[in-house]
């Protein structure tokens, strides 16, 4: 009794797969937006992120790992 449902069921998603595909072969290829701009989006996010850190590194004053060895003396110790 279901064996029939389930063959129909295949030949109807063969049939409508067999369609698909059809009608897929003779559309032109079209350039979706990552195709058109997908290059220039990631060059300009890396052209960015090299600028701020560029900005960051030089101009904000961060001192870079620089030993505190001959610079940071004790303060003598005071008793109350």
């Amino acid at each position: 009794m279901l064996w029939p449902v389930a063959r129909s069921a295949w030949g109807l998603s063969a049939r409508s797969i067999q369609r698909t595909v059809s009608r897929q072969a003779h559309h032109k290829y079209e350039p979706d937006f990552h195709d058109k701009y997908g290059n220039i989006i990631l060059l300009g996010g890396a052209v960015l992120c090299a600028s701020v850190w560029t900005y960051a590194i030089t101009q904000i004053g961060i001192v870079w790992n620089l030993s505190p060895v001959g610079r940071v003396t004790p303060k003598d110790w005071r008793e109350k």
